[in-house]
């Protein structure tokens, strides 16, 4: 497990932040708001020109795309990269060309995001499809549209199988979810329409917001031996020993 951990600007102690952390193959979810809270997308257009560029920028960085969402002021991300460099590769660039982009469509200058976009550790086989339905809730969470179909900005409709977009790399948890593709595509629309309790959405936003890995002992423990930046709040697994992985 190859781990990259990307440090902020010199800081003073009291406004050191906590160092995105970013793990080969493993699910991230990530979180990029307006500055703010200001709209980042005014209309269609901008939308589509953001997801042209995550496309873009996503096969340079090696990192699959597995949901998104685009809100007004906020969008999210689930992706895996090939490597420890890919989410920051991927963020830097996609976030860089559009904010030109927009602030030459709208004739503005200056920032457009509130500071470094954030980014947590998931583990799949807990919390990926969790996840997704609180991505994919999330337009009618916020009041954009009144039902979780027909939201061209997230991957919901792809899911459900009322459209296929090629630049979807669906996570192998979702197979877990029955079969064949149709009774896949009825689970997982059941799925969202039942929703999450309270609970675990405040536990998803927490988690993306304070960068901590989110998960079981045993994976926050394999995570914790393969770096020194802690992975938790709370202290997980033994002290790391080198040369030594924790038991399976």
């Amino acid at each position: 497990m190859h781990v990259l951990y990307v440090a902020s600007p010199a800081l003073t102690p009291t406004m050191a932040r906590l160092p995105r952390l970013t793990v080969a193959d493993q699910p991230h979810h990530i979180l990029l708001t307006g500055n703010n809270r200001q709209a980042v997308f005014e209309d269609s257009a901008d939308r589509q020109h953001f997801l042209e560029l995550l496309v873009q920028e996503a096969a340079q960085a090696r990192v699959a795309l597995h949901a998104w969402v685009l809100l007004d002021s906020q969008l999210q991300i689930l992706a895996s990269p090939d490597d420890d460099k890919g989410i920051p590769r991927l963020m830097q660039g996609v976030g860089r060309r559009y904010v030109r982009a927009f602030n030459a469509r709208h004739g503005r200058t200056g920032t457009l995001w509130e500071g470094r976009y954030k980014s947590t550790l998931i583990q799949a086989e807990r919390h990926l499809l969790d996840a997704m339905v609180y991505m994919d809730t999330a337009p009618v969470r916020v009041g954009l549209v009144d039902q979780f179909t027909g939201y061209a900005w997230s991957t919901h409709d792809h899911y459900v199988g009322l459209r296929q977009d090629k630049a979807v790399t669906a996570h192998p948890v979702i197979w877990t979810l029955a079969n064949t593709p149709f009774a896949r595509e009825i689970a997982y629309a059941e799925r969202v329409s039942a929703g999450l309790p309270p609970l675990v959405e405040a536990q998803l936003d927490q988690a993306a917001r304070s960068g901590w890995a989110l998960g079981d002992a045993d994976y926050l423990a394999h995570l914790q031996w393969a770096t020194d930046r802690r992975v938790s709040r709370a202290k997980v697994g033994r002290p790391r020993v080198k040369g030594r992985a924790p038991g399976p």
